[in-house]
């Protein structure tokens, strides 16, 4: 297993081929944040829990969305109707990661793998301009939302949460409808899930991913706050 060193100055990730089947390509390192730009520049991305050491995957197949297949379903399109959810970006990016933390039923245990040392880390991104949230409201109420990372031409999807029905969908399909409006090309949803094969994503080859990855890369993207322009 190739390990990384905290704080040094090479910042190089070992060829994604060399992973282990499960997509684990590396342990160690540090989440600063040109640490985790260049991962993300080769699409890699941290996840692990709080009693182990950062590690870094590259999963094979990835799933991902391409803006234009983006698929809404008849009852999805109902809670897309102006005066049922408002949709912001980035006006409380560490409540969403936040949020996104809680309890989740999936895990035995209930926790989560967005440990404190994650949260500041993509805080520092969002700060910088990369990292980005989506809220949903319900009135003054924090109801779903969504975060990631963009760079280029790419989004990164990390988590959402819901608190009521669709309220993380709706996120979803408002950013994505966003992304495509700037000619994003790519959103990254590294693993499946029912909810975002429903939406219209798909598995494709690490490689297939490598190369639509470094297609969007070269796009001009959008850096620092974000704001809706699209109705």
């Amino acid at each position: 297993m190739f390990k990384l060193s905290a704080n040094s100055s090479d910042l190089r990730f070992p060829p994604v081929d060399v992973s282990t089947p499960e997509g684990l390509l590396a342990v160690g390192g540090d989440l600063r944040p040109e640490r985790l730009l260049e991962a993300y520049r080769h699409g890699i991305f941290p996840w692990y829990d709080d009693d182990q050491p950062i590690l870094w995957w590259s999963p094979d197949p990835r799933t991902v969305l391409f803006p234009p297949k983006l698929h809404i379903s008849r009852s999805l399109t109902r809670s897309l109707r102006p005066g049922i959810f408002r949709v912001t970006f980035d006006t409380c990016f560490r409540e969403v990661m936040t949020q996104c933390a809680g309890p989740r039923p999936q895990y035995p245990d209930g926790g989560t793998w967005i440990t404190t040392e994650m949260l500041d880390a993509y805080t520092r991104l969002h700060e910088l301009g990369y990292a980005h949230s989506i809220e949903t409201w319900q009135g003054e109420h924090l109801v779903g939302g969504v975060y990631g990372v963009a760079i280029g031409g790419a989004f990164f999807a990390e988590s959402m949460f819901t608190r009521t029905s669709d309220a993380s969908k709706v996120a979803l399909v408002s950013l994505v409808r966003q992304l495509q409006a700037w000619g994003f090309s790519l959103m990254d949803c590294q693993q499946s899930s029912p909810h975002v094969m429903a939406l219209g994503a798909e598995e494709i080859s690490r490689r297939d991913f490598l190369d639509h990855l470094n297609a969007a890369l070269t796009l001009p993207g959008r850096h620092g706050r974000w704001q809706f322009d699209i109705p």
